[in-house]
C-alpha cells in the first residue's frame, strides 16, 4: 500500500500516532549548525543528526525499542547517548561522531547505572557523568579522555549533574543530601573536586524551598550561574554568582512559574513563563531589566532555545493543532516529510472550587454535539507535572469516538505555586483524587458527562490515581483504565530505582517499615476488594519506575476475588517508543471502553 493510500484508508486517530514529529533541535554551541533531534519517523523514536549547513539529516540510532536520551558535544563532534536494555533506564553512555561512525563506550570502566545528568566540556574530552544505583546511591564522576576516571561526589540520597562552566573550571550539582528529594541544594565544585560555594534554601526556615541549576554563562571565566528558587511561592530565576557570592534577583512581574536560559553572549535570558496551562516567552536584559515579550502564538510551548543571531526557536503546539518547531525569523524550522497529523478540538478552560482551593481543569468534547457525553477523566503523571493546551494524540482519540476528555491538575501539579505542588504530603493519592472527585461533579451537574459513562484512566502517577480511585470511589466511576501504574505501593518502594525511593520517603515521611500505615492508606492494593469497576491495566515488564512485580500482585488480588479486568504486558519500560505499540495499546483501551460501555 502506498503511503497516500494508507493516508486515506487510516483513521484520524492513527494518524495522530503515525505522522513523523520531532523534538526541539539542540545544537552546538561552537558548532551551531550541528543539531541533534529526536523523531518517529521510522515508526520508532530515535535520535537524528542534521547539519544546517548541508540540510542532511543522519539517523543515528537503531534499536527495536527506541532511543531518545542524546547528548551533542559542545563542539559539534560528538552524540552521546544512552544505552539501556528495553527501557529499562539501566545502562551506559556510548557516543558516536556526529559525521557517523562506530558506536564506543563514552567512559570506558563506567558500570552500568541509572543516570543521573551529563555535562559536557567545549574541550572534546572532558565530562561530568552521574551516575545512579541502589547499591551506591548516587556518584558523580570526572571522565578525560585518555586519563583515569576520578569520583567527584557520592552520597545516599539522590542529586545530579547541573552544569558545566563555559571554561570547565566550574562544576554545579543539585543534591537532596538534608532528605527531601522534593526540594534541591545546590553546590559548586571545582574538577579536583573541592567545594567552592554552597546553597541551600531548606535551611534556616519552615518552608521547604527548592532550587535548581539552570546553567552557567556562557563565556569563558564568568562564574555566574543562572539558578531556579522559590522563594517567593513560585519558580522564578536568578543569577548567582558562585565565586563572588552575590544574588541578582530578577523579581520579574509574572504570575506562575517562571524558567531561563541565557542568549548565547550572555548579555541576556530567554525567560520562559507558565502559567494556567499556557506558555509565553519574553527576552530579559541584564544591563537595562527591559523585559520584552518574544512573538509566539497562544499554546503551549515544549521548548525554546535562543540562537547565535538573536533568533528564537520554539517547540509549539495547541489542543486543536498538532506541534511544529518554529522560529521567530517567521520559519517552519523542521517540517518532516510524509503523513501529517490531523488536527483535533480546542480545549476549554474551567475552574471548580476544591477543598484545597480552585482546581483548573482541561474540557475537550466531540464538535457540535451535545452533552451528557460518556466522559473520560484522563490523569497526568508526574505528579510533578501538568496538563496543558497543548496537542495530545491520546485525549484526541477519545474526542474522534464521542467521548469528552476532561484533564485535572490537581493538587502535586506544577504550574499554579510551590503551595499546590507541595500539597501531597503523607496523604499521598488521597488528596488528588478529592480535586479530581470535585471536577467529576461539576461535570456531572453541569451537563457534560453521563454520570452512568465515565472512564477513569492515566499513566504513571495518572495510573496509580486511577487504580487508587477505583478502590476508594467504586460508585463514582463506570470503569478504570490503569496504563504503567503504582498499584502495591510497598512493593513498588522495594523494587523501584533508587531516586524514586526518595521522593516517596519524602512524599509519605519515610519507609514503609518507618510508616506503614502512611503507605497503606495511599496503596491501590489497599483497597483492591472495594473495586467494582471493570479493570483494564498496562504494564512495561522491564519498567523500573512502576515496577512489574507490584503490579502482577494487584492482578493477582483481582484473580482471587473473580472481579472483570484485563491485563496487557509489552516489552518495553515505562511506556513504549515505538508508534506501532502505542496505536496497539490506544486500540485495545478504545475496545476494552466500548464493549464495557456498550458503544
Amino acid at each position: 500500500m502506498t503511503e497516500s493510500n494508507r493516508s486515506e484508508t487510516t483513521p484520524d486517530w492513527e494518524k495522530r500516532f503515525r505522522a513523523p514529529r520531532v523534538s526541539l533541535p539542540d545544537w552546538a554551541e561552537d558548532a551551531p549548525d550541528r543539531s541533534l533531534f529526536v523523531s518517529n519517523a521510522t515508526g520508532t523514536y530515535e535520535l537524528y543528526a542534521w547539519d544546517r549547513a548541508t540540510g542532511e539529516q543522519r539517523q543515528v540510532t537503531d534499536r527495536p525499542n527506541g532511543t531518545t536520551d542524546g547528548v551533542l558535544s559542545p563542539d559539534g563532534e560528538w552524540i552521546w547517548w544512552f544505552d539501556d536494555k528495553d527501557g529499562d533506564e539501566f545502562g551506559i553512555w556510548r557516543r558516536q561522531p556526529f559525521k557517523g561512525g562506530p558506536d564506543e563506550p563514552a567512559v570506558p570502566g563506567l558500570e552500568p547505572s541509572y543516570p543521573a545528568g551529563l555535562a559536557l566540556a567545549r574541550d572534546g574530552r572532558t565530562a561530568v557523568v552521574g551516575r545512579s544505583t541502589d547499591e551506591d546511591g548516587t556518584t558523580i564522576h570526572l571522565a578525560r579522555t585518555g586519563e583515569e576516571t576520578t569520583l567527584l561526589y557520592r552520597h545516599r540520597e539522590s542529586a545530579g549533574v547541573g552544569d558545566l562552566s563555559h571554561d570547565g573550571s566550574l562544576i554545579a550539582i543539585e543534591h537532596t543530601e538534608h532528605g527531601d528529594a522534593m526540594h534541591s541544594a545546590l553546590r559548586v565544585l571545582r574538577p579536583d573536586g573541592t567545594a567552592v560555594a554552597d546553597l541551600d534554601d531548606t535551611k534556616g526556615g519552615t518552608e521547604e524551598l527548592g532550587l535548581e541549576v539552570l546553567g552557567f554563562a556562557p563565556v569563558d571565566g564568568d562564574t555566574r550561574l543562572l539558578i531556579g528558587h522559590q522563594r517567593r511561592g513560585r519558580w522564578e530565576p536568578l543569577v548567582w554568582d558562585v565565586v563572588k557570592g552575590g544574588e541578582t534577583d530578577l523579581d520579574l512581574d509574572l504570575p506562575g512559574d517562571v524558567s531561563a536560559e541565557w542568549y548565547p553572549d550572555g548579555s541576556a535570558l530567554l525567560v520562559a513563563h507558565s502559567f494556567e496551562a499556557r506558555s509565553e516567552v519574553f527576552r530579559y536584559d541584564l544591563a537595562s531589566g527591559a523585559l520584552v515579550k518574544v512573538p509566539t502564538p497562544v499554546g503551549s510551548l515544549s521548548g525554546v532555545t535562543a540562537r547565535p543571531d538573536g533568533s528564537v526557536e520554539y517547540l509549539w503546539s495547541s489542543a486543536a493543532e498538532p506541534s511544529t518547531v518554529r522560529s521567530t525569523t517567521g520559519e517552519v524550522v523542521l517540517d518532516p516529510p510524509g503523513m501529517k497529523s490531523p488536527g483535533s478540538v480546542p480545549v476549554e478552560d474551567v475552574w471548580v472550587e476544591g477543598p484545597g482551593g480552585r482546581i483548573h481543569a482541561l474540557v475537550q468534547k466531540p464538535a457540535g454535539a451535545t452533552g451528557p457525553f460518556p466522559t473520560v477523566f484522563d490523569i497526568h503523571g508526574g505528579p510533578t507535572w501538568h496538563d496543558s493546551d497543548s496537542f495530545a494524540a491520546g485525549p484526541a482519540a477519545w474526542v474522534d469516538h464521542g467521548y469528552a476528555v476532561v484533564r485535572v491538575n490537581y493538587r502535586g501539579s506544577t504550574g499554579y505555586g510551590r503551595a499546590w505542588t507541595d500539597a501531597l504530603k503523607y496523604r499521598v493519592g488521597l488528596i488528588e483524587l478529592e480535586d479530581i472527585a470535585a471536577v467529576r461533579e461539576w461535570a456531572i451537574s453541569s451537563g457534560l458527562a453521563d454520570p452512568g459513562k465515565l472512564i477513569l484512566t492515566g499513566g504513571s502517577w495518572g495510573g496509580y490515581l486511577t487504580l487508587l480511585g477505583l478502590g476508594t470511589q467504586p460508585d463514582a466511576w463506570t470503569l478504570g483504565i490503569a496504563a504503567v501504574p503504582v498499584a502495591d505501593y510497598v512493593t513498588a518502594y522495594h523494587d523501584e530505582m533508587e531516586v524514586l525511593k526518595a521522593m516517596d520517603r519524602t512524599l509519605l515521611g519515610g519507609t514503609p517499615e518507618e510508616v506503614p500505615d502512611r503507605f497503606a492508606a495511599s496503596s491501590p492494593l489497599t483497597y483492591v476488594d472495594e473495586v467494582t469497576s471493570p479493570v483494564y491495566i498496562s504494564a512495561g515488564v522491564n519498567d523500573p519506575r512502576c515496577p512489574i512485580r507490584q503490579i502482577d500482585n494487584y492482578v493477582k488480588r483481582l484473580e482471587k476475588r473473580g472481579a472483570v479486568h484485563e491485563v496487557y504486558r509489552y516489552d518495553a519500560g515505562h511506556g513504549s517508543l515505538v508508534v506501532d505499540e502505542r496505536i496497539k495499546q490506544v486500540r485495545l483501551e478504545l475496545d476494552f471502553a466500548a464493549r464495557h460501555l456498550g458503544l
